[in-house]
């Protein structure tokens, strides 16, 4: 097993929703192993310049592009200018998404279509764009964020947990159709993690929370970086198609 390690010296990652939290986590796990790191953006220019001098910093290359996961013209824009510029792409982790929470009587036709559009069409939109130079590059890592939330459910989510659950699905498919061309797929489905989503919680539902996490704590982002880093490496040559769970054991 000595040739199989997390180093990723020479591989070219593309992490959409980078510029904070569980994105910004990821680019700069996979650039401290040696990766060139592009990064997507909906909003914040500002925070995603920050993360590329930091991963500039860690002594990667990295660029950052404006996108909206939504956009399918775009998306195959982004896997174009990345190669472009590095000649391949060997990691996608599908990370951007929304929540537009609200009970199933008082959700509107838009909460649940934004939802849908960005958390679910993206890891389309991005995953097809990237299938033709993961295959003329004869391999390839895909990792889609997905959540707990979709194995479970939760009451007023309905339209993020069918998002994640399709993602689930959509996954499995994916891995068994690209299978033989070295292509795997998988989805890291996180628990209750601290970041800016979860900041705005009021404090008796964070400690709700903790009281049904068997590990009595919040995750954070850095743990859910280290699933990925080891995904997008070698040590998971032989995985696809898979979920796995960074919840701190809340979905046992």
């Amino acid at each position: 097993m000595s040739e199989y390690n997390l180093d990723l010296t020479g591989k070219i990652a593309l992490i959409t929703g980078g510029s904070r939290g569980i994105g910004k986590a990821i680019a700069l796990a996979f650039s401290s192993k040696g990766a060139n790191v592009a990064i997507t953006y909906a909003n914040s220019s500002s925070s995603a310049e920050q993360v590329i001098e930091e991963i500039n910093k860690q002594g990667s290359d990295a660029m950052c592009l404006q996108a909206n996961s939504s956009d399918f013209n775009r998306a195959n824009e982004v896997i174009d200018e990345v190669v472009q510029k590095w000649g391949k792409i060997d990691i996608l982790v599908n990370n951007a998404g929304i929540t537009r929470d609200g009970l199933i009587l008082r959700m509107s036709e838009d909460q649940w279509d934004q939802v849908i559009e960005t958390n679910l069409k993206g890891i389309f939109n991005y995953s097809k764009a990237v299938a033709r130079p993961m295959m003329k590059n004869r391999g390839g890592s895909i990792i889609n964020m997905g959540s707990i939330v979709g194995l479970t459910g939760n009451a007023g989510q309905s339209n993020y947990a069918a998002s994640k659950a399709g993602l689930v699905g959509f996954t499995k498919s994916y891995a068994k159709e690209l299978a033989s061309r070295n292509i795997r797929a998988n989805v890291v489905a996180p628990g209750y993690i601290l970041t800016d989503m979860t900041n705005i919680l009021d404090e008796k539902v964070l400690e709700g929370i903790k009281e049904v996490t068997p590990l009595g704590r919040a995750g954070n982002v850095e743990e859910i970086a280290a699933v990925c880093l080891f995904l997008a490496s070698d040590l998971s040559s032989y995985i696809t198609g898979e979920v796995i769970r960074v919840d701190g054991g809340m979905a046992i």
